[in-house]
Parts: structure tokens; sequence; C-alpha cells
């Protein structure tokens, strides 16, 4: 604290010649307690929310035009909430199907694409590859749900099924290296 004041001493006007009366000081700040202080200029009063969506009020002859008084208006209403009868509203709405007259000369039509080929057969080591890619770890994760013994054979046919399954897909994967691309190029 006597840091602070001895720092205060530096700054003070009392330096300047300029002496303060606290006493003056201390009765204004009192005497100002409570009022409002006044807007800067250019500022607009405070409205509220309500008010926010209204035109904002004219400052007393602001036109130019002293002569010309006009009544006060009653403020419109900011909105209304729109109801809409069950199954009724404007999600409901479907676009009509176009017909054969809706297309010109320039038009093509709707495209309808062709149907998918169906998905290749998987011979049987594939499909016991994916077996134990995914039964290995359902096996075990069965095995902590219903809190079974952790048996060696039930630890090697998890983790060797999925390690299995994985190992058997990825060698059996089909490269792009088939021998008939000419060089990753166009040929010209």
């Amino acid at each position: 604290m006597a840091e602070h004041d001895s720092d205060r001493e530096d700054r003070e006007p009392e330096e300047k010649g300029v002496p303060i009366d606290e006493e003056a000081a201390w009765a204004a700040i009192v005497a100002g307690y409570g009022e409002e202080p006044a807007d800067p200029p250019g500022a607009r009063p405070f409205r509220s929310i309500e008010d926010l969506a209204l035109p904002d009020p004219e400052p007393a002859g602001g036109k130019g035009d002293e002569t010309k008084i006009e009544p006060a208006k009653p403020p419109k209403p900011l909105g209304s909430s729109i109801s809409f009868a069950p199954g009724v509203g404007p999600r409901d709405y479907t676009a009509p199907e176009p017909s054969e007259e809706d297309f010109d000369e320039g038009d093509e039509g709707h495209f309808v694409p062709p149907e998918p080929p169906p998905l290749p057969t998987a011979d049987t080591t594939a499909r016991f590859a994916w077996l134990g890619m995914i039964g290995g770890p359902l096996l075990l994760l069965l095995a902590v749900v219903f809190g079974w013994d952790m048996t060696w054979w039930l630890t090697t046919l998890g983790v060797g099924g999925f390690l299995g399954g994985c190992a058997t897909l990825v060698v059996r994967m089909k490269t792009d290296d088939d021998g008939d691309d000419p060089g990753r190029g166009a040929v010209v």
C-alpha cells in the first residue's frame, strides 16, 4: 500500500500548481449519485426488443419543416405466427410429375441410370476369411460380455481367426498390374 501511494505522489497534479479540493469532488459525486448521465452527441435513444423492427423515430424538427405536425401512428405489430392444419404446410408440397409435353427438342428427357451389375459371388476361401476376420473379435467380445473364462483355445480362436482372415484377404487382393496397361499414360 505504501509503494502504491508513493507511485501516485509522482503523478499528483499538486506538483503542477493545481490544488485538488477533495471535499468539492466528493460533493459533486454524491450530488450526481443516481442520476443518469447525459447521452453523448449522436447517440440514439434506447429501444426495447419489441420496438427494434419498427422504424427509427424522427427527432423533433428533423425534416426541417416545423409547421407540419404529424399525428402519432399506432405501432405496427412485429409479425405473426402462421398456423397450418395438420398435414398441410409448406413442406407437404410435392412437385408435379413431368410429362412429355413439358420437354422440347433441346431437352434430353429424364435420365434413368442403368441397373448396377450384381455383386460377384465369393468363393469358399473368401467367405471363411471374412468369417474369421469378423467372427474372431466378436467371439472375444461375447466372452467378455458373458464372463466366460478366457481359455487358451478361446483366445487362439479369436485372435488367430482375426489375423488369419486379414492375412488371407490381403494376399488374395487383386492388383492393377495385370500387364495390359501400356505405361500409365496416354497412348498416341
